[in-house]
């Protein structure tokens, strides 16, 4: 959570791409004369999520009965009507929406009582309607969709039709659809103050039969390359040593420019052009869409870091297929492998859904034999929830108490692997970036406990280490 001088309180939920957001928000915020709002930066990616989103809000108005509440991200994307039927909230915004000064005055505004017909409601634009807060979904038939995400957005602008006008005037959220530009957001968010998270994508193409994210973020966008480099000209300006480049799906990166350019391309670009930078690392790819050419930066550049956190979700194949994903099991163990003979300090990390609908205990099994044998050693384990509108919500489900037991299995398949690595560390010499209090994470992502003179270094030193020992998930080391 962050709280500005206004006393604006901004809660997020989720990925680190909201993290960024919550930031853009929050410089949003500055440009208004809004005080006292409690912001919801909303995540949808489980049902759980939500649910604990709806209790934070109803907590929120219960402590702070004074305060306007405000639910955008994703959640208020997907389903908008949800989050305005609530009595708790004044204001709904979509991803587009939210960075956007403007949307938040609008709670400053009258509002009108009445809309006179659904006609009139499904042909509302802000730009002849300023006065209104909800733009409807109009002209679907025209947009280039798919029939599945067609049929999505006429069965939410249906729902729109039941809404009070009262609910209606709380929303304003976009067709996320006809989004066809990403532009980064001018803010700087940093975690520890040392690591910079740079958004240079938005949006997904695919459609895995789990997720409904792209109802939330749309079809994948990408930034404009020379507003990447700027951008992160700027971060190194301010004295940040490590970019994340960030966003929903990045391995999909240029695809959709004008002049279109793999994420690899990219990459020895970005480096070649802010040669400032020490350190560079990428959030989360997909193994599916990344190239020959994406090696010989692990082999070639080492300012980018050996760490790479796989978007995996399953080690068995026939769930693989299930849930429409589009590399097998054989293909994450050829990459990790292919990845650490060309780079042997490599570490990975990963994310798997435990319990997907049909996932047998046979199948379950590999994905733990998966952590093992590709030595996953920082596992993102996300217990199945079932998500209304997506294929896999028809599928035979799991039992819940299975799930759970399954997810607490993989963590720890986890952790054994993270254990083994960080013995084998001890003796090493190795490059530490320090964050705060003596904390600071290696070039393959362990985070390591300086043990000596720690007052003495600041955070963004970049320091050769000795380690000496473990304790617990932390490396133990000395400056050499």
């Amino acid at each position: 959570m962050t709280i500005d001088a206004d006393n604006n309180q901004i809660v997020t939920f989720g990925c680190r791409l909201n993290a960024y957001e919550s930031e853009a928000i929050k410089e949003a915020l500055k440009k208004t004369d809004q005080k006292n709002l409690i912001v919801f930066n909303s995540c949808a990616v489980t049902s759980e999520a939500e649910r604990e989103l709806r209790q934070a809000v109803r907590r929120a108005r219960k402590n702070n009965p004074e305060a306007k509440i405000v639910v955008t991200g994703c959640a208020a994307q997907i389903d908008p009507q949800k989050y305005a039927k609530m009595a708790e909230v004044d204001l709904v915004l979509g991803n587009v929406e939210k960075s956007n000064p403007q949307s938040y005055g609008l709670l400053s505004q009258q509002i009108p009582k009445q809309v006179q017909d659904d006609e009139d409601l499904g042909k509302i634009s802000l730009h002849c309607h300023p006065e209104i807060v909800f733009e409807s979904i109009i002209d679907i038939a025209s947009k280039d969709i798919s029939h599945k995400d067609r049929l999505f957005f006429e069965n939410r602008n249906a729902a729109a039709n039941f809404l009070t006008t009262n609910e209606t005037s709380k929303i304003k959220v976009n067709d996320i659809m006809s989004v066809r530009e990403t532009a980064p957001q001018l803010v700087s968010y940093f975690e520890n103050q040392t690591r910079a998270f740079l958004e240079i994508q938005n949006g997904c193409n695919h459609r895995c039969t789990f997720c409904i994210i792209p109802f939330g973020r749309g079809n994948s966008r990408s930034v404009a390359f020379g507003e990447i480099v700027e951008q992160a000209k700027k971060m190194v300006a301010l004295g940040h040593k490590e970019i994340v480049l960030t966003g929903v799906d990045i391995s999909g990166y240029g695809e959709d420019l004008a002049a279109p350019i793999t994420l690899s391309k990219m990459i020895k670009r970005f480096l070649k052009l802010v040669p400032e930078l020490p350190r560079l690392r990428l959030s989360s790819i997909d193994i599916a869409e990344i190239d020959e050419e994406f090696f010989d930066i692990l082999k070639n550049e080492p300012r980018f870091m050996p760490y790479l956190h796989l978007s995996v979700q399953s080690g068995d194949d026939l769930i693989l297929k299930r849930m429409k994903r589009r590399h097998n099991r054989q293909q994450v163990l050829d990459f990790c492998a292919k990845a650490r003979q060309i780079r042997p300090e490599i570490t990975f990390g990963c994310d798997i859904i435990a319990g997907f609908p049909t996932e047998t205990d046979e199948m379950f099994e590999n994905s733990v034999r998966l952590i093992e044998q590709a030595q996953i050693i920082f596992t993102h384990i996300f217990p199945y929830s079932k998500r209304e509108g997506t294929p896999a919500a028809k599928m035979p489900q799991v039992n819940g108490t299975i799930i759970k037991e399954r997810a607490k299995i993989l963590r720890e398949a986890g952790q054994k692997e993270l254990h083994k690595l960080l013995k084998k560390q001890i003796g090493k010499t190795i490059s530490v970036i320090v964050e705060k209090d003596g904390i600071g994470k290696s070039e393959n992502f362990l985070d390591v406990k300086i043990s000596d003179e720690a007052k003495k270094i600041k955070s963004g030193d970049i320091l050769e280490i000795q380690v000496c020992g473990t304790e617990e998930n932390f490396l133990i080391a000395n400056r050499s």
